[in-house]
């Protein structure tokens, strides 16, 4: 895959990207880690999304664990990771319920935490998960800046953030945003709708998509837009000779927007990988839009 901008400050990825947002205790392993690494690197893919949280706060140690091992150089892959998001586990016994933190206490802990846990002397692109609504604002973006002003975090970005989120963040920073992670993909359109999706553009940058799958959803999800979209993309998929998963990321790559895998299925991976071969009509894109609102 060549490398491209993920917006225009900057840095180049990958135009697909993995992020272990799905991990769950059967798929923490060493083993697995080091199967999908390879797997993305094989593709082309050399772009990784984490978060202190993923994997019940181990996905990181067991990614610095492959890195140690120095199968490929830190230089080659672009490290994404974030923070803000906090879920009751062992590992973490001051959190009783599942609640957000963007406190300048929790992002200098946790950028800290992950910095060893990655084995890593600086992240590419360090992010806020949701907006603490609760938080000093000015204290968040400030601590921010003096991570990146210290090197220890290359650029900042967000997830989950709607426009009116996105602009409170900027107008407090005095470096650029480049990203926003969104949920985008065939069964939730609503990035489209609400304004996201051309704010992210507006700031000349790229939509980075999760669940493009719908988690599972479009190959496999028996409820009536599920079978709807499904059918159509079916139809479609035999104009172009291709899988309709791979068809389904070739939507939201025409729009522009990064797909964000989350699974661990290595063809369904492949089937990702394989939608940038796609070169989709016009009118086929607008008809898979029609079927996902139901028209």
């Amino acid at each position: 895959m060549e490398k491209i901008y993920l917006s225009d400050a900057g840095p180049k990825v990958s135009p697909a990207i993995y992020g272990f947002y799905r991990w769950n205790e059967e798929a923490n392993t060493p083993g697995t880690m080091e199967k999908i690494i390879n797997l993305c690197l094989e593709l082309g893919i050399n772009t990784f999304d984490h978060a202190d949280s993923y994997g019940s706060y181990r996905c990181e140690e067991l990614f610095g664990e492959a890195i140690s091992k120095k199968s490929f150089k830190r230089e080659d892959i672009v490290l994404f990771t974030k923070c803000g998001l906090r879920v009751p586990n062992e590992s973490q016994p001051g959190v009783r319920i599942k609640h957000y933190d963007t406190s300048r206490k929790h992002i200098l802990e946790s950028i800290e935490n992950s910095l060893k846990k990655l084995r890593t002397d600086y992240i590419d692109i360090f992010l806020l998960d949701h907006l603490d609504p609760i938080s000093d604002l000015e204290e968040t973006a400030y601590t921010l800046q003096q991570l990146k002003d210290a090197g220890k975090i290359k650029q900042i970005g967000v997830a989950n953030f709607s426009v009116f989120q996105h602009q409170l963040l900027a107008s407090y920073l005095k470096s650029r945003i480049v990203t926003n992670h969104i949920e985008l993909n065939l069964l939730n359109t609503s990035a489209l709708d609400n304004g996201q999706v051309d704010y992210i553009k507006q700031g000349y940058m790229r939509p980075l998509a999760s669940a493009p799958l719908a988690e599972g959803r479009i190959a496999n999800g028996i409820d009536d837009d599920a079978v709807r979209v499904r059918q159509k993309l079916t139809t479609i998929a035999e104009k172009y000779a291709v899988d309709i998963e791979s068809l389904a990321v070739a939507w939201l790559v025409k729009l522009g927007a990064l797909p964000l895998i989350g699974t661990t299925n290595e063809q369904r991976i492949r089937n990702i990988a394989n939608s940038f071969n796609i070169e989709l009509d016009n009118q086929d894109w607008y008809e898979l839009y029609d079927a996902s609102r139901g028209i």
